[in-house]
């Protein structure tokens, strides 16, 4: 799924260091594809024991229908690799995780899986942290965010997986796109090197 441009309210989660296995318990792990994960997504802060919804965490809450954006504390992502936390957020309709910092594992998979990690500035952050419901616009050409009637400040991502999102391709898309440059290189390349003696 490409991604250019969003423009959506924010949900506010404004809770540090929230690891995968709050982000979608291990439980749900058996999954290999993304079908169904939606329902594991913060499922222990989500619901009561007997599964119904709490009405007073974020994700719940009616206002926030819709909302593309999460934002969150600092740390996003922390602790183990799963993949299956970007697919939780995505089944969930989140394209953009907000924060201060991200775990390294976490925003390579996120990048992978069609879910923008943007980084922002401490004064940015507060500014968002303190306004539920807020208008955002993200613009990953520009690699801008821009807060409804206010500043916007630049965020940092890798060129290639810029790249990648941009396209709406994975990375084995990517190599696929290069098909002709692939196929005009083979045909340049010496038959005496594929045959080693």
């Amino acid at each position: 799924m490409k991604f250019e441009k969003l423009e959506s309210k924010i949900v506010v989660l404004p809770v540090d260091n929230i690891d995968t296995d709050q982000i979608i318990p291990a439980r749900y792990l058996k999954a290999i594809t993304m079908d169904g994960l939606g329902e594991g997504l913060f499922v222990d802060w989500r619901k009561n024991a007997d599964g119904t919804l709490k009405p007073d965490f974020p994700l719940n809450k009616p206002e926030n229908k819709g909302a593309q954006i999460l934002v969150t504390g600092d740390n996003f992502g922390c602790g183990s690799s799963r993949e299956h936390a970007p697919w939780a957020l995505v089944q969930n309709g989140i394209r953009a995780v907000v924060s201060t910092s991200f775990a390294d594992i976490f925003k390579g998979n996120a990048l992978k899986n069609g879910l923008l990690p943007v980084v922002v500035p401490t004064d940015i952050h507060k500014q968002l942290i303190a306004s539920p419901g807020m208008k955002v616009a993200i613009d990953l050409a520009g690699q801008t965010l821009t807060l409804a009637g206010g500043p916007s400040v630049d965020f940092p991502i890798d060129s290639f997986a810029k790249r990648c999102m941009l396209d709406g391709v994975d990375e084995l898309g990517y190599m696929l796109q290069q098909e002709s440059a692939i196929a005009a290189f083979e045909t340049r390349h010496p038959a005496s090197i594929d045959t080693l003696a």
